[in-house]
């Protein structure tokens, strides 16, 4: 095992002297080209050009001498020190850290960044990446071969964004572009860059210098009087009439079946009033709202803008309109029929939940997900709100819940 491993992180500026010192020591040095070909590096060290963090890693831990690790900016930031402390290479590392490229990114936008979400895209996370830009109106994509500039603009055709892409920071070849999300793709960027995507329905609440200071990293600033709390608001945060499809106890059992996460995307088939739709996004989830009625959409808009949360809102006919949608992680069906519940199955998310009025309706809706090949649950459920005052009725609501979970053996 290495006698030493230093993990230094590198921004472009000038090396610290604990920096230095590691390197004039390091009897092995591993870092990408540019790393390795920095004056500091001792010429006669082993050196190691990295590509898989992992391979380095076993390298390291076989060398008899002290070890070097050059890397981008922070490297405990999304970064190699984790790789390189995982319990299978059994090193113990000291780390000098720099400015991680995220600061830097929103340090020459000119931007704050304590209220930005953070995601890293690499080919297998890259839809998810994607599902976080449509949710937030702050976020700071590390990105990679393949899942760059381009493939963010091209999975976010549809829905408007400002692109702020710094390439190679830290470096002469330094460049901040700013463009818009439609026009990123008519380029070719250079590697490595960091994409900061913003906008959204509601940009001025993310990024006006006049927000609000936060106290949690990426946390959501919320429009003044935006309530927080609650699986499912009450009927009267909404200020219009919600039908019985729209209750709040069913809309806290419908949600409590989706489980709307950071990285999900939502399709809200019937979006009705908005409220489902709205309350999945403020769990983080993206959401695509879909309505045949020009109201319904504009409602939808309006929850959303009231629950101070953004979504895609879509005009069109289910199950037509599905065709050019992304792939949704979950479908919440409000209404369209047995041919929109086929339609979702054949797009195969992991969860389709909706409601029925009768138990007939109820039965046609399960045996069309069994033959999709999901799993079905089905729960009758009857909620009375209660006026506590004179405990008179208020709402009575009576509706069959259909849930199905797609199975892993499925086409």
């Amino acid at each position: 095992m290495a006698d030493r491993v230093t993990v230094i992180g590198w921004d472009g500026s000038p090396l610290t002297p604990a920096a230095r010192s590691a390197l004039l020591a390091a009897t092995l040095v591993a870092g990408s080209a540019h790393h390795l070909a920095l004056p500091e590096v001792p010429g006669d060290a082993e050196h190691i050009r990295l590509g898989s963090i992992d391979l380095a890693a076993r390298r390291i831990a076989g060398h008899r001498g002290s070890a070097v690790v050059l890397a981008d900016g922070d490297p405990g930031f999304f970064g190699v020190v984790r790789t390189l402390r995982a319990p299978e290479h059994g090193l113990e590392v000291e780390v000098v850290p720099a400015v991680s490229s995220v600061a830097a990114a929103f340090a020459r936008a000119g931007m704050a960044w304590d209220d930005a979400q953070v995601v890293v895209a690499h080919r297998r996370t890259l839809r998810r990446a994607v599902n976080v830009c449509r949710a937030h109106t702050k976020v700071a994509v590390l990105t990679s071969p393949g899942a760059g500039p381009v493939e963010l603009a091209l999975l976010l055709e549809g829905v408007h964004r400002t692109f702020v892409i710094c390439e190679e920071l830290g470096t002469d070849r330094e460049q901040v572009s700013v463009l818009t999300s439609d026009k990123a793709a008519d380029h070719v960027w250079r590697d490595p860059n960091v994409v900061i995507v913003i906008g959204g329905a509601t940009p001025g609440a993310a990024i006006s210098a006049s927000a609000p200071a936060g106290w949690l990293l990426g946390e959501p600033v919320r429009p003044a009087g935006a309530t927080g709390r609650g699986w499912a608001l009450p009927t009267e945060e909404y200020g219009v009439t919600l039908d019985e499809g729209e209750s709040t106890w069913l809309r806290a059992a419908q949600l409590a079946r989706i489980g709307p996460r950071t990285g999900d995307l939502i399709w809200d088939i019937g979006s009705g009033s908005g409220a489902v739709a709205a309350e999945a996004a403020r769990f983080g989830a993206a959401v695509i709202a879909v309505d045949g009625e020009e109201g319904a959409c504009a409602a939808t808009a309006a929850a959303a803008r009231r629950a101070g949360v953004q979504l895609q809102v879509v005009q069109g006919r289910a199950p037509h309109v599905l065709e050019n949608l992304p792939e949704p992680d979950v479908v919440r069906i409000g209404g369209g029929g047995l041919d929109t519940v086929t339609a979702c199955a054949d797009r195969r998310p992991e969860r389709i939940v909706t409601h029925a009025a009768t138990r007939d309706e109820a039965e046609a809706v399960s045996a069309a997900l069994a033959a999709g090949g999901y799993a079905v649950e089905c729960t009758l459920l009857q909620s009375v709100e209660m006026d506590t005052d004179d405990w008179s009725e208020r709402e009575r609501a009576v509706v069959f819940l259909v849930a199905g979970r797609r199975r892993e053996s499925a086409p």
